[in-house]
């Protein structure tokens, strides 16, 4: 049975919903994918910084592939921090079953603007994942494999903000 008050809510929850249709529509799409990494020099990465930008950059096409429309609105990312555990294993204490692993955490914010420069979204991401989610820790590329998976993990929370 419906009730007056079910039905009013419905009717505004209708009409805020059609009235958003088109930026919601568009908030689906990405046209551009811009990244800024200049932070991560001033915390010493160096020239890892453009690696990480180049990375990002290429994860963010291949995840967001099925969004990308020419001319949709710029996606801008600023990477504020990337940080790797001194251990690269799986949990810490010292002693099993302590707890406290050890986790690795990569710090973006995300925006998306408009023809117009309008802000459609805003989100920012901080991904934490397992020290040992770059593999064996004695290979080594342990750390550029930590650095991707990161990055990966960043793209794919994105990816669903966006509703992809």
């Amino acid at each position: 049975m419906t009730t007056r008050r079910a039905f009013v809510l419905s009717t505004m929850a209708g009409a805020l919903l059609a009235s958003a249709g088109p930026a919601l529509a568009q908030a689906r799409t990405v046209g551009a994918i811009r990244v800024d990494t200049s932070r991560l020099s001033a915390q010493g990465w160096g020239q890892r910084s453009h690696e990480i930008k180049r990375d990002l950059e290429r994860q963010l096409a291949t995840t967001l592939a099925p969004m990308i429309r020419r001319g949709g609105p710029t996606l801008t990312v600023t990477v504020k921090g990337v940080w790797l555990a001194s251990w690269a294993g799986g949990g810490g204490g010292g002693k099993p079953g302590a707890g406290g692993a050890s986790m690795d955490n990569f710090d973006a914010d995300y925006v998306l603007t408009g023809p117009r420069g309008e802000v459609l979204g805003q989100w920012a991401i901080l991904s934490n994942i397992g020290s040992d989610s770059g593999g064996a820790w004695y290979r080594p590329d342990v750390d550029q494999r930590r650095v991707a998976a990161l990055i990966e993990n960043n793209a794919l929370w994105i990816r669903r903000y966006l509703g992809g």
